[in-house]
């Protein structure tokens, strides 16, 4: 029988620099897509609190305070926020792959971080995003390999990159080798930026379109609309400036031949893009190319994935 599966990409703006309230705002939303008979649900990078586009638009030292309160509504994994989420999870019977700025237990690091959450509240795991991009390297660390992984959800192989370490064609590779059947890519909303206007939505279509035939899988990309409130909120802390403007985004559902299922979607209007995948459409995509199997050439072209977690101190016995 096919295996016939709703899934919805949240095209929502976070309520700027607060994670209870954004988590909120998304149980809210999650009750809605379960009501709408969706399984599966990608919200965009770092919803939890939203993303820091202060750090694309003010000189690095004026912003030391902010990205201080940045740290402070970040979220541990165990914490209040993603608990609001995984209840919402529960109560809709919806999976869910949150993003969210999470701040390490017990210290100040944070990570860009896609937490997976099962349809019965469950946290399944978390992606820590490998490589911030620019000015996001003193905002967050780096991930390790231990988080590049496939999880189970829905009955379904799901893996996440977040925004342009879906360039990273070797970690793309590494969840594709998984048998990866969804990937979930979290964007922020990057035709809002300056010299990104007219570029960033057709980067981003070529990327989830590349993907979506290279790994014969289903892509769900979620992104964030850029907000009239997160605009005045940035004035009003760091000063005028004319780098970003509102509206944005490119949230879409896309299909292993590189069809457009759903979407695509931009500007400030939210809304879920929702979609009726079938899993089997993927047998017919691998018979044509397989490229874990009978299109790849392994006495030629070889992966390394070091899955171990990278710490500080390691201790050894004596």
């Amino acid at each position: 029988m096919a295996r016939r599966l709703k899934v919805g990409a949240a095209h929502v703006a976070p309520v700027f620099m607060n994670a209870v309230e954004s988590a909120e705002k998304a149980a809210t939303w999650i009750r809605k897509a379960g009501a709408d008979g969706v399984s599966l649900l990608v919200f965009p990078e770092v919803f939890l609190p939203g993303f820091p586009y202060w750090i694309n638009c003010y000189p690095p030292i004026a912003q030391a305070r902010l990205n201080r309160d940045y740290q402070d509504q970040s979220v541990e994994a165990e914490g209040p926020e993603l608990a609001v989420i995984q209840e919402a999870a529960r109560e809709a019977a919806v999976s869910v792959i949150m993003g969210a700025s999470e701040r390490r237990r017990g210290g100040r690091t944070c990570y860009n971080s896609s937490f997976f959450i099962s349809d019965e509240g469950a946290m399944l795991g978390v992606h820590r995003k490998l490589q911030p991009t620019y000015a996001e390297r003193y905002i967050w660390g780096q991930g390790d390999g231990s988080t590049l992984v496939v999880r189970q959800m829905e009955g379904v192989r799901v893996g996440a990159l977040a925004c342009w370490e879906n360039t990273m064609n070797l970690a793309r590779q590494a969840l594709i080798e998984e048998q990866e059947e969804v990937h979930a890519a979290l964007w922020p909303a990057l035709s809002t930026l300056a010299g990104f206007e007219g570029i960033a939505n057709s980067q981003i279509e070529a990327m989830m379109k590349n993907h979506a035939l290279t790994g014969q899988c289903f892509v769900i990309a979620a992104s964030s609309p850029v907000t009239a409130e997160m605009i005045g909120f940035m004035e009003s802390h760091l000063g005028s400036q004319q780098l970003l403007t509102c509206g944005g985004g490119w949230t879409a559902i896309v299909h292993p031949f590189t069809s457009l299922l759903a979407g695509p979607v931009s500007g400030e209007a939210e809304s879920l893009v929702t979609a009726t995948i079938d899993l089997d459409d993927l047998k017919d995509a691998k018979m044509w190319l397989d490229t874990t199997g009978h299109y790849a050439r392994p006495e030629v072209l070889q992966l390394v994935v070091d899955r171990r977690p990278r710490s500080t101190v390691r201790y050894e016995e004596i």
